[in-house]
């Protein structure tokens, strides 16, 4: 039984998991939407939801636990400038 599982492996190691989710995560950020399988598109709006929530709060420790998150500094600025104000309240 699988009880209490959480995440999916996508028959890849953590590390190359890791990795494979910040690429589509910056791709999303970048281009505003990607192509990509079910699963792992649902993967990767998890973390930029949590991302997003993150950026709402707009200061700088906020801005480095993106930087850990993401790919490259430039995102960083879109995230915080441009996407992040769309879904503030």
């Amino acid at each position: 039984m699988r009880h209490k599982v959480a995440g999916r492996l996508f028959g890849r190691t953590a590390n190359q998991r890791k990795a494979l989710l910040r690429g589509l995560v910056g791709a999303v950020l970048e281009h505003q939407r990607i192509e990509t399988t079910v699963a792992k598109a649902k993967e990767t709006r998890k973390l930029v939801e949590r991302l997003v929530t993150i950026a709402k709060r707009g200061d700088l420790h906020a801005k480095r636990n993106a930087l850990a998150k993401l790919p490259n500094r430039t995102l960083i600025t879109k995230l915080f400038d441009e996407i992040a104000p769309r879904f503030s309240e």
